[in-house]
């Protein structure tokens, strides 16, 4: 199961790539963070009851982390590697409820029963898909402040 959500990552990881047109060398490694990042959360969400703002956060820290010497290996910059890779986590079931409670909202305005519960409901999805997005942002540049020059020399020759 794993291994099956781990590969429709790396295929989303691929394609959200392709859009910033990066090198192609780096495709390889956008897979590889990607799928690997989808399935820790996908684990730590299923086997050891994680919610998924945490399972995000800790899929975010290992996507970064290993984006430093994958960049390394690559020759290029850790965000042309796990941003196309954090991409396929990012909630789109919270963000499109939220957006659908916020029009049931509207529609039913004057019903107040009925507009606070699709009012609470916009709110639970939206914060759900706020604090994921910030999560992963949080958690792949976390690597980047604890070793600032890894991060800047990765794609700089080494002075012999």
């Amino acid at each position: 199961m794993l291994l099956i959500d781990g590969f429709f990552a790396a295929i989303a990881g691929c394609g959200f790539g392709a859009i910033s047109n990066p090198p192609r060398r780096a495709f390889l490694y956008i897979a590889i963070l990607a799928a690997i990042g989808h399935a820790l959360r996908t684990l730590l969400m299923g086997t050891f009851a994680f919610d998924i703002a945490t399972a995000s956060l800790c899929a975010g820290i290992l996507i970064g982390f290993t984006s430093l010497p994958l960049g390394r290996i690559s020759y290029c910059p850790a965000t042309v590697l796990y941003i196309p890779a954090l991409l396929p986590m990012i909630p789109g079931k919270f963000a499109y409820n939220s957006i659908f409670s916020m029009i049931l909202f509207v529609q039913n305005i004057n019903d107040e029963i009925v507009s606070a519960y699709y009012m609470e409901k916009f709110f639970a999805n939206f914060m759900v898909t706020c604090s994921v997005i910030f999560l992963l942002a949080v958690g792949a540049t976390f690597p980047v402040f604890v070793f600032p020059n890894k991060a800047y020399r990765m794609t700089r020759h080494q002075k012999k």
